[in-house]
């Protein structure tokens, strides 16, 4: 189980339309675990939700954390039920974890925004300057009011690295493939978030611009809406390497259900394959990819599957529990 922190919102903020700040400090007056840039904690909410949300202060505060949040009615609720948390108010997250990392080999970095996506991508920005390390950070959104931490991004320290580039501007269109063209190199890493649209848009600019999949970084807030795939949907078997117990997946059942049931736990935390923390390594068989963490090389290796949400394409799969 993840280590839960004691928390206590100590300012809470409004830093664009419908985009609040909420600054976390220890409840109980301890120290607050470091962190690394691409960082996210869980926030336990009110009503038994558990939402991710990336840590977006400077990795070198270490009195406090950051978050960023969108109000967005169309989600799970999780934003709406943090956007109802006020100051003052002591909720619990779990401690810092990192899925998105900065590559520390880069001789250059490429950070790529879209919306509430900046909130990861201003961690790393503070690191690589703090680093004196070579970037630029190009942040899309629709509007100058839609755009979250106006004052750190464009009046900060990190300003001369920062682009802005606005729906409703005067400036020509991003140009995300060009952008990326033009400073393409063998040790350049790009790291892109925001919505599902347009991480595959940048995704895609990314590959027509040359660089390679290990080159390019991504961090979905949520799983895409995607239409359901056949291949996969049925009963499937799992076995356990440990015991080689089998187990029986029903179509409507998770590996991740079916074990907790036997008292076979995986950690979990966003349950819709975005995150990575139930991320397992597969032993044999074939599974049926339906998670946004793994990579498309990852993918085609079957090495590793996602419990919270994947299938199985062969009768059965043998995972190391």
């Amino acid at each position: 189980m993840l280590s839960m922190l004691n928390v206590r919102v100590e300012r809470k903020r409004k830093v664009a339309d419908e985009i609040c700040s909420f600054h976390l400090v220890s409840a109980t007056g301890e120290p607050l675990p470091p962190f690394t840039a691409g960082s996210h904690v869980d926030v336990h909410l009110p009503g038994g939700l558990v939402r991710q949300y990336s840590l977006c202060g400077d990795p070198r505060d270490s009195g406090q954390y950051v978050l960023g949040v969108l109000k967005d009615p169309a989600s799970r609720g999780g934003s709406v039920a943090m956007h109802g948390v006020e100051e003052g108010s002591e909720i619990q997250i779990s401690a810092p974890r990192n899925h998105f990392p900065i590559e520390s080999g880069a001789g250059h970095t490429v950070l790529l925004a879209g919306g509430i996506g900046v909130t990861p991508l201003m961690a790393m920005a503070q690191t690589l300057f703090a680093e004196s390390r070579s970037f630029d950070f190009h942040y899309c959104t629709r509007s100058l009011a839609r755009t979250a931490f106006r004052e750190v991004l464009l009046q900060g320290e990190i300003a001369d690295h920062v682009y802005l580039h606005l729906d409703d501007g005067d400036s020509e269109r991003f140009d995300a493939e060009a952008t990326l063209r033009h400073c393409f190199r063998p040790d350049t890493h790009v790291y892109v978030c925001g919505p599902a649209g347009f991480i595959e848009a940048m995704l895609m600019a990314a590959k027509l611009a040359g660089y390679a999949d290990s080159q390019v970084h991504r961090e979905f807030f949520a799983a895409p809406k995607v239409k359901p795939a056949v291949q996969g949907n049925g009963a499937f078997q799992v076995k356990i390497r440990s015991t080689g117990v089998v187990h029986q997946i029903l179509p409507e059942e998770t590996v991740v259900q079916v074990l907790a049931r036997h008292g076979i736990e995986i950690e979990t935390s966003c349950e819709q394959g975005v995150c990575g923390t139930c991320a397992t390594r597969v032993l044999d068989g074939v599974p049926q990819h339906r998670d946004v963490y793994l990579t498309d090389l990852e993918r085609a290796e079957n090495r590793l599957f996602t419990p919270c949400c994947s299938r199985s394409c062969s009768a059965l799969l043998v995972l190391d529990l």
